[in-house]
């Protein structure tokens, strides 16, 4: 077993259990005290979990959302696979609410070989990767704008998103626990997304491994609401079973 699917494991332990200990993991995983020890010091680093005698609890510090850089150079190449994966799943003709987030971002870069699409999105990013295409329709809302995410939100924002009906929604993920569902950290970006959710026929929502087992700030919406995960192969499928056993489809997880 590799070792970050060891760390997902762990996290999702972590979730279920709220503390692990280090003889039970050697156990499950069949390696060495040491080879522990040395995961719950990596992600201890990581700042998911914090290390106690004889083995780790969760990390409760949810408030704080990394930077955009570094989610941006995070997993870099598991968000470009991710968004081809999403983009297959887009026909031509249809029509899209696509929330801001970096791997929402390598969605709307795969899209661009479709025909016809009509694009919703509060991502002045997202909006610019997409307009220049002949056949796209991308329609913004106003609102407040976040600099470092050139993200709207807010009342206004809120108001105009709720009189388009679209056939799919693409969302962002800051963490996803099965009994949390979706979260994220910023509350009047995440009142958003909750309208893009409502007013979707699919809800698709994108993560790479790193966010399973992560419980962010602002609980954005419970499983049930969620059809399609699509994420990479650095999942472990038994994680990705726990999903799939809540009637979710998921893509792209370790076979």
């Amino acid at each position: 077993m590799l070792a970050q699917e060891r760390y997902n494991i762990i996290l999702e332990l972590l979730e279920l259990n709220k503390i692990v200990k280090v003889p039970e993991l050697c156990e499950k995983f069949n390696v060495s005290i040491e080879t522990v020890r040395r995961d719950l010091e990596y992600l201890e680093q990581e700042g998911k979990l914090k290390r106690v005698y004889g083995g780790a609890v969760l990390n409760t510090k949810s408030g704080a959302e990394p930077s955009y850089n570094t989610r941006y150079t995070k997993n870099a190449k598991e968000k470009i696979m991710i968004g081809k994966k999403t983009a297959e799943l887009i026909s031509d003709g249809e029509t899209l609410m696509i929330d801001l987030g970096t791997t929402t971002l390598e969605v709307a870069r795969h899209l661009k070989n479709k025909k016809n699409l009509t694009i919703i999105t509060n991502c002045i990013t997202i909006a610019q990767e997409l307009v220049n295409v002949p056949t796209f329709r991308v329609i913004m809302p106003g609102g407040i704008l976040r600099s470092n995410e050139l993200a709207l939100s807010g009342f206004i924002s809120e108001q105009f998103i709720k009189e388009f009906n679209v056939d799919k929604t693409i969302i962002g993920v800051g963490g996803i626990t099965k009994d949390n569902g979706i979260s994220d950290y910023h509350l009047e970006e995440t009142r958003v997304r909750r309208i893009m959710i409502e007013n979707g026929k699919q809800t698709i929502a994108v993560a790479d491994h790193s966010k399973f087992g992560i419980k962010a700030l602002v609980k954005v919406c419970p499983l049930n609401e969620i059809d399609i995960i699509v994420t990479n192969d650095k999942l472990h499928r038994d994680i990705a079973q726990e999903y799939i056993d809540e009637g979710i489809e998921v893509i792209g997880y370790k076979k």
